[in-house]
């Protein structure tokens, strides 16, 4: 078995102004800079054989590269009992079009659709018992964030092992998004 995804690998110039917003929030488990990314498609444990099937079938994703822009953070959950703190994600259509078919191609490899709706965002914390008032507060204070924009020219496999320390991801397979003519 092993435990995949699908995601738009981050420069490094982003993530390192991503990780200077982290703080200011007690009991946030703050995302380390070499594990952010911008999620197309959680796929979960699978087996060998279907993690080959779902390799071949993103490998026939085709799309064209697209510029993306970042701005505002926010948070998933009430903010009561928010889980997550995140950067957003300026409205896109190629990233929306990249997506959908991205999902298209797992769904081909025999797994079941997605159920919930595309919201790109990149995790900054993750959050347990975090004081509503310090949430709030983070995303007044960041409400602000803009980052420039950067090209999309691939998107990766990740493979991810949980440990007492935090996920490990490992690069399974990327693929190239290339201009048509």
């Amino acid at each position: 078995m092993i435990r995949l995804f699908v995601a738009l690998p981050l420069p490094e110039t982003l993530r390192q102004r991503l990780t200077m917003l982290g703080c200011g929030v007690p009991g946030a488990r703050w995302v380390r800079p070499e594990n952010m990314h911008l999620t197309l498609r959680f796929i979960g444990e699978v087996e060998n054989g279907t993690a080959d099937d779902v390799d071949a079938a993103l490998g026939t994703v085709a799309a064209a590269p697209f510029d993306l822009s970042f701005a505002g953070v926010g948070h998933f959950g009430k903010p009561s009992a928010a889980r997550i703190l995140w950067a957003g994600v300026n409205p896109n259509d190629a990233l929306d079009h990249l997506q959908a078919k991205v999902e298209a191609a797992v769904t081909r490899a025999g797994l079941p659709a997605e159920q919930r709706r595309f919201s790109p965002h990149i995790t900054l914390a993750r959050l347990k018992r975090a004081q509503s008032g310090r949430v709030e507060q983070f995303v007044a204070e960041h409400a602000g964030f803009r980052a420039a924009p950067i090209t999309i020219d691939r998107f990766v496999l990740y493979s991810s092992f949980l440990s007492s320390s935090g996920a490990i991801y490992t690069l399974e397979a990327e693929y190239s998004l290339i201009r048509s003519e």
